[in-house]
This record gives structure tokens, sequence and C-alpha cells, in this order.
């Protein structure tokens, strides 16, 4: 279980840590909109998620067992963390964190992070896409930017809502939501390396900033953001507290798990590694009991980071460290910029991607798959939208195991890396 950067530095060169920085960096400058984006989206404030990016993605790659993994706050945990908030309170998903990240450190010393291929696959892509349509759903209000004292948590409901605020429209809002999300896809596009996130998101809140239009920003909506990190402080343990949080704890214990691991896979196959799946589960327990005591949100793996860094050039753990470093560094130096940073930007890049974490590419293939796969996957979709993640995992996960230990010929999950 030795992590994977005390391995790598035994033969470090320059010219690595030249391209991990420059591939740090770069990751950098993807992850700060998207940190903040998820922040927001998850019922926190936005500075919570540059603190999951920071102490969540420095933990991660120092004690990691992935060459390349690059950790924070990622969509996937928007649902599970704004359920938490609205039910417990921030200082409940605080805990709920922190219970999650001593659930992962006995996972790792018991050897369960193996346990991940045992899990599903229709399971994983169904509660996959079933957070990717509730992600779009909660940006509707700001892309389009409605007008509402109050959106509803629950799906049916909160589209109810939406639709009798539709006469509140804004076109200036509209109108740069889509420009970010047409000017990230045609960076990504032409510059395949480059952060075109930030660029995308930078250029909409100076048109917003320039052309003074009415359209919400962080700061006006949230206030300036934090230029430093908050002194590590336990929460408030008790023994009802712990109980009422422990399913949410287990949730995000299992999504961290889960996302962190997929993760190693998928870069495994792009440089041709492979990872020490018992040190990623303690490096994911450790950021998210380190992350709980800064304040900050659940963090893991991120997919769309990780493939960032090694598209960039980033071969060893030390990129993902310079990538914290890095946005620590901007956090204390630019953190009233990023205040101007406009809402339906940031709903334009949260749209993108639900729409990557649905990966298109495989729909197709989902029509091909055995009848009780298909039916997996929709049952879990369905029950993630509709009733609670909680349930479509439990559900979906002890179905799915039922109908593998019945057929006993499952191919190998054939994992790829979408742009999450």
């Amino acid at each position: 279980m030795e992590p994977k950067l005390l391995t790598t530095l035994q033969t470090y060169t320059r010219p690595a840590f030249a391209a991990d920085v420059l591939a740090g960096i770069t990751v950098a400058m993807v992850a700060i909109p998207l940190s903040l984006a998820i922040a927001i989206a998850s019922g926190a404030d936005p500075g919570a998620g540059l603190i999951t990016a920071i102490v969540g993605g420095l933990l991660i790659s120092l004690l990691g067992g992935s060459r390349v993994q690059v950790g924070g706050p990622t969509g996937a945990f928007i649902v599970v963390v704004y359920g938490v908030v609205v039910v417990h309170g921030y200082d409940g998903l605080i805990l709920a964190t922190f219970m999650a990240g001593i659930l992962l450190v006995i996972a790792g010393l018991l050897r369960a992070g193996n346990l991940v291929a045992y899990v599903p696959e229709p399971v994983i892509d169904g509660f996959t896409i079933g957070i990717a349509i509730i992600i779009a759903a909660s940006q509707i209000k700001d892309l389009f930017g409605l007008t509402m004292t109050e959106v509803p948590p629950d799906f049916i409901e909160k589209m109810s809502a939406l639709w009798e605020a539709r006469e509140t429209f804004s076109g200036p809002s509209l109108g740069i939501g889509l420009f970010t999300m047409v000017g990230i896809m045609a960076l990504r596009q032409a510059f395949p390396r480059f952060p075109g996130l930030i660029v995308a998101v930078g250029f909409a809140s100076l048109a917003v900033a320039l052309g003074e239009l009415p359209v919400d920003t962080i700061a006006g909506r949230f206030g300036q953001l934090p230029n430093h990190l908050p002194m590590p402080r336990l929460p408030e343990i008790s023994y009802a507290r712990v109980v009422e949080l422990l399913p949410s704890a287990v949730v995000i214990a299992f999504l961290a798990g889960v996302e962190s691991l997929l993760s190693a896979m998928v870069a495994d196959r792009m440089v041709d590694g492979k990872h020490r799946p018992n040190a990623e589960v303690l490096a994911q327990g450790a950021a998210n009991i380190g992350s709980a005591l800064f304040g900050g949100l659940p963090a893991t793996g991120a997919i769309a980071r990780t493939a960032t860094n090694v598209r960039a050039g980033g071969r060893t753990p030390v990129a993902g460290i310079v990538h914290a470093l890095t946005i620590l560094g901007v956090m204390m130096v630019a953190a009233p910029l990023a205040g101007y940073l406009a809402m339906p930007a940031l709903a334009g890049l949260l749209m993108l991607t639900a729409w990557n974490m649905s990966e298109p590419h495989k729909w197709r293939k989902y029509l091909t798959l055995r009848p009780t796969d298909k039916v997996l996957l929709v049952l879990t979709l369905v029950l993630t939208v509709l009733a609670d993640l909680t349930v479509a995992i439990g559900v979906g996960t002890a179905l799915g195991l039922a109908v593998r230990l019945r057929r006993r010929d499952v191919p190998e999950a054939d994992w790829s890396p979408p742009e999450r």
C-alpha cells in the first residue's frame, strides 16, 4: 500500500519535473472553474470547492496509488451533497464527509480496493446518467436567468417550479451560457491540451462586466471568495448525529471509492501503468478527512482532470501536487477576480459536464445489452432521479450482484475516459 509518489521519485528526472509542472498548472486552470461550479450546484459556498481541490487534491496525489490521478470535488457528488445540506445543514455534510473518510481508511486497511470490480457496470452507468440528469436540471435556473425564491430539491417539483418561473427568463443569461458552452467545445476541439474551460468562462464573464449585463456573478450572489485556507477543526460529533448521518457517509464513501478507482483504471490504460487500489482507497479516506477538517466538500479522483493531466504530459503524482498548490496560489492572489465569474457561464460549464458524464457515445451500446442489464441500468437511473441515490445504489447493486451470481459469465468492463 505504498504511495506511488515514493516509487516514482526513485527515478525522477529534471525533464519529468518540468513536464509535471506544466501539466499541473494546466489541470489547475481546468479545476478552478469546475470546482467553483460544483460547490455552487451542491448548495455550498463556492470557496468550499477550491478548498476541496487544494486539500483533497494534495492528499490524493501525496498518498494515492496512481501515477497520474488528480483529485478534488466532482460532479458525481452534487446530488448527495445537495441532499445532505438541505436535510442536515452544511455542518452535517462536514461530519458525513469526515465519517466517509474514516470508512474509506478502514476499507483500504482491509484491502477492499479490488471490490469495485464486483459492482455491476449497468449500475454504475445507471446512477451516473441519473446524476447527469439531476445536474442538468439544477442548472436550468442560472442558465436561463430565472428568478425563483426557492428551488425544490425533488426532481418533479423542481421541474414544475422551473416551468412556473418561465416568464422571468433572461436573454442575456442564456446568451452568456451558450457562449461559454460553444467556447469550451470549440477550444477543446481546436486545442485539446489547452485549458479552454477557464478561458471560455473568463471571456464570458468579461463580456458581462464590460457590457454591464444584468447577469448574476459569484460575488453578487455569495460575496467575495476567501483568499486563504481556514484553520482546520473537528466537526461536532455526537452519537445521535453519527447514526443520523451514517447512510449519507456510506454513500459518499461508496461514490468516492468507485469514482477514484474507475478513474485510476482509465488512467492505467492511458499511460500503460498499474495503480495500487488499496493505497488509492486509503488516499481517498485521508483526502475526505482532510477536506472535512478544512470545511470542504467530499473529494475523489476526478476522471476529467486525470485525463487532462495525462494529455498535458503529467506522468507522476508531482503533477497533482503542483495542481493543488497552483489553485492555492490563485486563491491567495486572484480571489477577488474570481468573484466576477458569471453564474450562467458556470451553469453552461456544468451543463456540458452533465452531458459528458452521461457518455452519449455509449448510448448505442446500451441498446445491445442483455435484457437484465437494460432493466438494471434503467431501474438504477430512474431511482436516482426520482427517489434517492442511496436507494438507487443499494437496490441496483443488490439486484446486479444477484444477476451476476446467476450468470457467472460477465465480460470485463470496458471503461473509457469521459470528460467528467
